[in-house]
This record gives C-alpha cells, sequence and structure tokens, in this order.
C-alpha cells in the first residue's frame, strides 16, 4: 500500500496526462488494425461493384437490342422516326440531334458521320451500324451526276401533247376466240357466248347486236365497238316466216313462243306475210324489227 502511494507521489500531472495520451493512442491503433482493413478497402470495393454494374447495364442493353434486331431489315438511318430509334437503344437526345440536322436538309452518308451528328456510343454504333442501308451513289460517287444535263428539247408534261391512238377495226363476223379474249374484260367464256350467238344467227348484220348477248357490261360493249365493226354480212341463216310452224319459229332468237303463234295465225287467217305485216301482229319487237327483217324471208 505504502509503495503504490510512493509511486503516485513519484508521477507527476504531466507525467499523467503524457500516461493517458499513450494509452489513447494505443486504442486508437487497436482499433486501426482491427477495423482499418474494412474501412479502407470497402469503399474501393463499392466503387468497382458500381463500375461493374454500370457496365454489366450496359452489356444487358446491347444483348436487348441485338435480339431487337434480329428480325431487322437493312435501313437508311437519315429517316430513323423517334419510334425506331428508342428501339435502336438510342436516347431522346441523340435522336433530336439527328432531326436537327436533318431539318438543315442534311444527309448522314455513313455510320462514322451519323456518330458524329448523333453522338451515340461506339458499342451501340457497332451493334446497328451492319444494318445502315445508304444509296448506291453514297458509295459509287465517280459515276453519281445528280444534275442531268439540260435538254434543249425537253417539254414539261404540262404542256405535252398526244395524239390519239388510231384502232384499225376489224371485220365483227370474222372474230375468232383469240381476237376476242383480247379485249379488256373478255374470257374464254365470254368469248365463246359471242360466237355461239353469232352461230345461231349465222352472222352479225349490226354491233347493236351487243346488247342481245348475255353479260356484256357497257364498258366491255364499248370496247368492242372501238375495235370491230360489221364489214361483211354473209352467211345469214334466213328463216321463212311464211312456211315455218310455231316451234320452228320459236327458235329462232327474236321470236318468243306467244309471237310465233301469233304469226301462224295472223298467216291462217290473211294469208302469207309481207314485210310491212309484221308490225300488224300483237307482241311485235318494235325496236328490234330492222334487224329482225334482214333474217327473214318473205
Amino acid at each position: 500500500m505504502l509503495a503504490k502511494m510512493k509511486f503516485h507521489y513519484l508521477i507527476g500531472n504531466r507525467q499523467q496526462r503524457g500516461v493517458i495520451i499513450l494509452a489513447i493512442i494505443i486504442l486508437i491503433v487497436q482499433l486501426l488494425i482491427v477495423f482499418g482493413d474494412q474501412w479502407f478497402y470497402s469503399k474501393p470495393n463499392e466503387r468497382e461493384n458500381k463500375e461493374w454494374l454500370v457496365h454489366q447495364r450496359k452489356l444487358d442493353s446491347l444483348n436487348k437490342i441485338e435480339g431487337q434486331l434480329a428480325y431487322l431489315k437493312p435501313f437508311n438511318p437519315n429517316f430513323i422516326t423517334d419510334y425506331k430509334g428508342s428501339r435502336l437503344g438510342m436516347t431522346t437526345a441523340e435522336i433530336d440531334r439527328l432531326f436537327a440536322f436533318r431539318k438543315e436538309n442534311k444527309y448522314v452518308n455513313s455510320a462514322k458521320e451519323f456518330q458524329q451528328v448523333t453522338k451515340i456510343s461506339d458499342s451501340l454504333l457497332a451493334v446497328i451500324s451492319p444494318y445502315f442501308k445508304f444509296p448506291d451513289w453514297v458509295n459509287n460517287k465517280k459515276g453519281y451526276n445528280p444534275f442531268k444535263p439540260f435538254d434543249k428539247n425537253y417539254i414539261p408534261k404540262s404542256e405535252r401533247t398526244y395524239s390519239p391512238k388510231v384502232i384499225i377495226k376489224q371485220d365483227f363476223n370474222l372474230a375468232t376466240g383469240d381476237d376476242l379474249v383480247k379485249i379488256y374484260g373478255i374470257g374464254d367464256a365470254t368469248a365463246t357466248r359471242i360466237l355461239e350467238f353469232k352461230e345461231k344467227l349465222g352472222a352479225f348484220v349490226s354491233m347493236d347486236q351487243l346488247d342481245d348477248i348475255w353479260g356484256l357490261s357497257p364498258e366491255v360493249k364499248e370496247e368492242l365497238n372501238k375495235h370491230f365493226d360489221i364489214q361483211t354480212i354473209k352467211d345469214i341463216k334466213k328463216i321463212n316466216i311464211n312456211n315455218l310452224s310455231v316451234k320452228e319459229l320459236s327458235k329462232f332468237h327474236y321470236f318468243n313462243p306467244g309471237f310465233a303463234k301469233q304469226i301462224v295465225v295472223h298467216r291462217t287467217m290473211h294469208g302469207n306475210l309481207k314485210n310491212e305485216d309484221l308490225t300488224k301482229i300483237n307482241g311485235c319487237p318494235i325496236d328490234k324489227l330492222k334487224i329482225i327483217e334482214l333474217y327473214l324471208a318473205f
């Protein structure tokens, strides 16, 4: 007890403060030894992790873009839209730079110029540039001449005059199926129907008979009249109206059974018919009479 008291009185206040400071320093050093490694090395690791995450996000983004480009066809980058630009991985600012450039009526003619204008990253350019397609003259400027030499004989389209094409008409009675199908709107079936109609009568006597053929549109009739007319009338199958029975008269295209019967009745009561007698019979097709008379024999 006395030894301790002697030691206390031997050490002054200054020495006591020194001992306390030394103890504090020793404590701090020990704490640094225990926790220093974790404190010093955690910050760099965090920075590395953040940089790695940013890099990984860029890689993921590029992989996603490459997946979207799997079915992409070559395109001219001068005409990228907002939607397409975003699909390609471009930012709004990059797309706006391209739009501003195009508003000046300028065009990028290479992948390098595209990057200079839009300021996209090298990695994104490497992914999308293989799909860039520029006009042929961009890659072959030597043979390109955007300005044609002025033609002294040039006439503006609005001032040009065109002479109508001369159509040489054919004889409708000599037309074959091959001739008819050349007319727009006529197929094999329609051509056959026209030829069968002519076969029943022997020949056409007027182009007005087109109205009597079933299934011909006004446009087809107009085209037929442009390319054909009646030039010869031969081989007409004339019918003797004073000798045929009701059944035989009914086979004639322009006579229905009722009118054929009236002909026979009139013939029985008044004798043989003449041209002018047809108008006296009930049911006479007056509008077709000029055509009908050409097929009759009295």
